[in-house]
């Protein structure tokens, strides 16, 4: 990987409904074509400061802000504030929405689905990668706070093994909740399926 020559820009201390403890955003500079990822940090115990717990979550406006059911992000952005508030550790917010298609490229692949296609068909469908997300930006973020060694709160193995080879520690993979109801169910086994994702997912789960 490249020198990193992200830098901290500010720090600004926000209070966050439902968070057991105020949040601080971390703004960058010196990411590539000006993106804008962030991050989150809630004050971290002293005994996890060698290795704290971290959440990548990457936008999704139709999950996060509307509250959408074609997926699980929401629900896995409010269990995030939830624990990392509660415990201590960070929320790396990325702007690559749709898998790092873009917004209007997503609601073109929503409509793929609709046709039947699953959730990275649909992508490949349009011509773009199944997941085109890059986590090399996260790993930036982490050398610029200060961090080597984490925790990732996860169920997707791809996100440990893209920071690691970006020279980021990963101790442990904790797993997320699962999510699922009767919208997201088959996006939800087509990524147990093909991509691996750490999820259970059984009947009685369903919402």
């Amino acid at each position: 990987m490249e020198k990193n020559n992200l830098k901290i820009r500010e720090r600004v201390e926000i209070p966050i409904r439902n968070a057991h403890r105020i949040g601080k955003i971390y703004t960058f500079d010196g990411f590539k074509n000006n993106e804008e990822h962030f991050a989150v940090r809630f004050e971290v115990e002293e005994k996890d400061k060698q290795s704290p717990l971290v959440r990548l979550h990457s936008e999704c406006v139709t999950g996060d802000v509307f509250g959408s059911l074609r997926c699980d992000c929401g629900p896995q952005l409010n269990e995030a504030i939830e624990t990392l508030s509660n415990l201590g550790g960070y929320i790396l917010y990325l702007r690559q929405e749709g898998r790092g298609i873009g917004f209007a490229a997503k609601m073109d692949a929503y409509k793929q689905q609709d046709l039947g296609f699953d959730t990275y068909e649909a992508n490949t469908s349009l011509g773009y990668p199944e997941d085109a997300r890059d986590f090399s930006p996260a790993a930036e973020m982490l050398k610029a706070l200060g961090l080597k060694r984490i925790r990732l709160l996860t169920n997707n193995p791809d996100k440990v093994s893209q920071l690691k080879s970006y020279g980021i520690e990963v101790d442990s993979m904790v797993p997320t909740g699962v999510y699922v109801c009767h919208s997201n169910r088959k996006y939800l086994e087509t990524k147990q399926s093909q991509h691996n994702h750490k999820i259970k997912l059984s009947k009685e789960s369903i919402e």
